[in-house]
């Protein structure tokens, strides 16, 4: 009777004991969701600082962007290292260990093949065009007349307009055709800047006089009278 009283109980045990042990195996299995959770902040930093790097390249912002690019390179760099080291754990742990490096070499081919900053110079552009046309037409109408006195081709624009052009002011010309207006998307340093030219009807964008001395580098038309330059 005592024999067969404590079978039962030894059975519970041996299964309770069973069951510990599966819990300790499973909790014990590694797991990847940090190294997923770092590949994926550091991807996407990354991607939207390709992306924003033109917008941010204001002088004296393009300071702070000369350190802050690469460190962003070559933390991705390392990034993508330790993720490819991952892949020697497949074998042993599962297929979930190429995850990281999937991240990584995903947003390797899109800052790669991606036009990042155009998706960002597209969007600047059709986000602020009205106000930029209604600014353009008070240069036309005289109500905004260049106000910095070392330079006679430049305007401040007031604090609710200045998000449309880059520090704030918009650079102007007006030529026998019409006005040529500048919005700014970028101002480097040694007078390097980046832009969405207005261009009056019968103008050309290679004759406003920013580009007396060389010509653009860079024009892409975006509309009928605009274009985006830089020198």
């Amino acid at each position: 009777m005592v024999n067969g009283a404590l079978r039962p109980g030894f059975g519970s045990a041996r299964r309770a004991m069973a069951g510990m042990e599966t819990t300790t195996t499973a909790a014990a299995k590694p797991s990847v969701r940090a190294g997923v959770l770092a590949a994926a902040v550091v991807s996407a930093v990354t991607l939207l600082i390709a992306t924003f790097e033109l917008s941010m390249a204001d002088f004296p912002s393009a300071l702070v962007l000369m350190g802050i690019v690469p460190l962003a390179a070559l933390l991705f760099f390392a990034c993508l290292l330790w993720s490819a080291s991952q892949l020697l754990r497949i074998r042993k742990d599962g297929a979930k260990f190429a995850i990281p490096f999937a991240i990584c070499a995903a947003a390797l081919l899109a800052l790669q093949y991606a036009p990042l900053q155009q998706i960002y110079l597209s969007q600047n552009f059709w986000r602020h065009r009205a106000d930029r046309v209604r600014i353009v037409e008070k240069v036309e109408n005289g109500e905004l007349l260049p106000n910095v006195d070392y330079n006679k081709n430049l305007i401040a624009l007031p604090r609710r307009d200045a998000k449309v052009s880059a520090g704030g002011d918009i650079v102007i010309e007006d030529a026998d055709e019409g006005v040529y207006v500048l919005f700014l998307t970028s101002r480097g340093l040694k007078h390097y800047f980046t832009g969405f030219l207005r261009v009056p009807p019968n103008g050309d964008p290679k004759k406003f006089f920013e580009f007396a001395d060389k010509p653009p580098s860079q024009l892409v038309r975006y509309d009928r009278e605009w274009w985006f330059v830089a020198n």
